[in-house]
């Protein structure tokens, strides 16, 4: 199995706070949003371009990944921040409200011509509906993109639903943008929580995202942080169990038995795939 790289906890960082930017390198997400869409008013857009572009070619955040979202495509600012990105190097460009493979091809044509290095891979945005109904044909669109990020926000709003705990107005949508990633190979992202002071409502959704199967989720606070790298980390019970499924089903593959039981529950072979992930996973996030 190849390594896993961790991302259960994505942080959102305002790219137009220096601040903010350095109390980042101490906050123990497993990967940075330095941003410069919507945290950062059309005044400071320069500015925060140039801020984030040293941080993120810096080398001082550790282990973190450090990714930078860039402008809309839609908007005057874009070319300029993905020159600058390419420039920068950072470990992923994210890109928002990305609505077609073509959008993709554009965004990766102009990481080339910038001169972005292989590492520097795209995260596409996905928040509209016409998002959700062509995200297979976007998350297949380059090798290059590796990660699918919701925008719950954008998608709720356009699609005139209300914000209620558990997300029904939004699952149809989450649930298509799964499929693709997992038909695809991609990674996937869950979309923010709002209520920073809300962490029963945060962590009842954390489980909800898990449960589904995203990856890891986005967060605006670094109070979520800790709560989302526990609830997306394999719990003590699930290691214990993954390592007893895969001795017993290799146990029995010496011995030339063809039917496993483990706690009562025939194991299949995907019920071992599964178990590997969760211990590479739990050895990815020792750290």
């Amino acid at each position: 199995m190849t390594e896993l790289k961790p991302r259960r906890s994505v942080l959102y960082m305002p790219g137009a706070n220096e601040r903010a930017l350095e109390k980042a390198k101490t906050i123990p997400a497993d990967a940075l949003i330095l941003d410069l869409e919507d945290a950062v008013a059309p005044d400071a857009k320069e500015a925060a371009r140039e801020r984030v572009c040293a941080a993120a070619s810096s080398g001082d955040y550790g282990e973190r990944e450090v990714t930078i979202r860039v402008n809309g495509l839609d908007t005057e600012w874009h070319d300029a921040d993905l020159r600058a990105a390419a420039s920068a190097g950072p470990a992923a460009v994210v890109v928002p409200k990305v609505n077609s493979a073509a959008e993709v091809h554009n965004i990766e044509r102009a990481l080339e011509l910038g001169g972005a290095p292989a590492h520097t891979k795209i995260w596409a945005m996905v928040e509209t509906p016409v998002a959700m109904l062509h995200a297979e044909e976007i998350a297949a669109a380059s090798e290059r993109l590796t990660v699918l990020v919701m925008g719950t926000n954008d998608l709720a709003k356009e699609l005139h639903a209300e914000f209620v705990p558990g997300r029904g107005p939004l699952l149809g949508g989450l649930s298509l943008c799964l499929l693709a990633a997992r038909a695809t190979g991609k990674v996937i992202l869950d979309g923010v929580y709002n209520d920073v002071k809300d962490l029963e409502g945060f962590e009842a959704e954390c489980e909800q995202g898990r449960q589904y199967g995203f990856d890891g989720k986005t967060l605006i606070h670094p109070a979520q942080v800790e709560p989302c790298n526990r609830i997306f980390a394999p719990s003590e019970a699930e290691v214990d169990k993954s390592r007893r499924i895969i001795e017993a089903f290799e146990e029995a593959q010496k011995e030339g038995r063809g039917v496993v039981t483990v706690d009562g529950r025939m194991i299949e072979n995907l019920h071992v795939d599964n178990a590997r992930r969760v211990l590479a996973l739990a050895e990815a996030v020792k750290n």
